[in-house]
């Protein structure tokens, strides 16, 4: 059995999760995480690394033996770590779970995605792009559609970039001051959207390119406030499975979506092996495509690794040697739910160095940390707006809710703040 020493890269909750699931595979030699979090450590080693210095993480590579990177966020993706390993004569021979630059662009350019669906005849919504010479198009598009109107900036935004506006002249106006720089260089152009009214989902799948695996699906909630209220964070918890996300309208999105997409990307001969994620919505039983991301979700990952009952490492071995078909993939029947704890503040301004006190008396969850540092003597930190995940199972949501809400009120810290509703719109 080959064994693996792996370079996970990423910071968060999600790389979190990932770290807790690889540590668990057999055919796991060493597990290094990159820059990690206080939660991590008990995973593997966390190293030093920032996720976009390249050659630095070369160098670690190469004097640590790794032979697999799993690339946790989007930005080392959209900025090309696949394509720098593959062009290096030292590092080609070393897989990266993740797409190439140009896959990457499916989450990097929200134009780019839109064009592709457009061309294989996925579902999304209407949608026009504009820059700042073709505004007055966007006007007219405005004007044509009934509100609610979706604006989006192009380019990443660390999942702000997104304005819903229910007045056609509020919405001219913000198309302006996107365009201007509100997201900086990432809405130096921006897409409009029809605006589309259901429940949505994230639907996550594993692909060799050729070959893929559905994993479980998941809910997230992105509001800071109970009843899907205030501004969009990064997401406030989780729960898999979907009730609405049933076999009828899974076979919808597989034939519709999930089909055209991995092969798409094959006609147009852009490599991509690694995880996609489908931010779909329901309207009235039929799936369309909300965005697509180039890696797991998070908070979503923090459910999703829960109801994996198989060997993720692997399945990511399937993923870089071509062999995924071959791969056994067995999901976990129970209930997973995750709600975040987060620092008073968030999305906005927080404060952080918080101590966190009350971790070790949790017990029945799995507590994957976020936004969390240790300081020099030992003490757990608060070092993010999203600090630490609480995921639990039950033979039923509520029991999985109840679970981690009667463990997060033993975890403590100034600021402490969390949603207690999530799940709240699922039979």
């Amino acid at each position: 059995m080959k064994k693996y020493t792996i370079l996970l890269l990423g910071s968060g909750g999600r790389e979190s999760a990932l770290a807790w699931k690889l540590a668990q595979s057999p055919k796991l030699e060493k597990l290094f995480i990159a820059p990690g979090n206080g939660g991590t450590m008990q995973y593997g080693t966390n190293v030093a690394l920032s996720p976009l210095d390249f050659p630095a993480i070369k160098d670690f590579v190469i004097a640590n033996s790794v032979n697999m990177v799993v690339v946790g966020n989007e930005d080392p993706l959209v900025a090309g770590i696949y394509d720098y390993f593959a062009a290096d004569a030292a590092l080609q021979n070393v897989p990266v779970v993740g797409p190439s630059k140009e896959g990457a662009m499916l989450e990097g350019s929200k134009d780019f995605a839109k064009e592709f669906m457009k061309r294989h005849s996925i579902p999304t919504a209407e949608h026009l792009s504009v820059d700042a010479s073709t505004i007055d198009d966007g006007y007219a598009f405005i004007e044509k559609h009934q509100p609610p109107y979706v604006l989006k900036a192009d380019g990443l935004a660390a999942g702000k970039g997104v304005l819903i506006v229910p007045d056609a002249q509020e919405a001219k106006s913000q198309l302006r001051a996107m365009l201007d720089g509100m997201f900086g260089a990432s809405s130096s152009k921006v897409v409009l959207e029809q605006f589309l009214s259901g429940i949505e989902c994230s639907v996550f799948v594993l692909t060799d390119g050729d070959n893929y695996k559905i994993l479980p699906v998941a809910k997230d909630y992105k509001r800071i406030g109970e009843g899907d209220t205030g501004p969009n964070t990064g997401g406030m918890g989780a729960v898999s499975p979907v009730s609405f996300a049933d076999e009828c309208f899974m076979h919808k999105v597989e034939e519709r979506i999930i089909k055209p997409t991995v092969n798409g990307l094959k006609q147009e001969n852009i490599t991509y092996r690694g995880f996609i994620f489908f931010g779909l919505i329901n309207v009235g039983g039929d799936p369309f495509v909300i965005e697509y991301n180039v890696r797991m979700g998070d908070p979503e990952t923090e459910v999703v690794m829960l109801r994996i009952d198989s060997d993720l490492l692997d399945l990511l071995e399937g993923v870089v040697t071509g062999t995924l078909a071959d791969r056994v993939l067995n999901i976990d029947q129970r209930y997973a739910t995750t709600v975040m704890v987060v620092s008073n503040g968030y999305p906005g301004s927080y404060a952080k160095g918080k101590v966190i006190t009350g971790t070790e008396h949790v017990d029945g969850s799995i507590l994957f940390h976020a936004g969390t540092s240790k300081s020099d003597d030992g003490a757990l930190l608060t070092s993010g707006g999203r600090v630490i995940a609480v995921s639990s199972y039950g033979a039923t949501k509520d029991e999985a809710l109840h679970k981690s809400f009667a463990n997060i009120e033993k975890i403590d810290f100034e600021g402490k703040t969390y949603r207690r509703d999530i799940g709240f719109d699922l039979k």
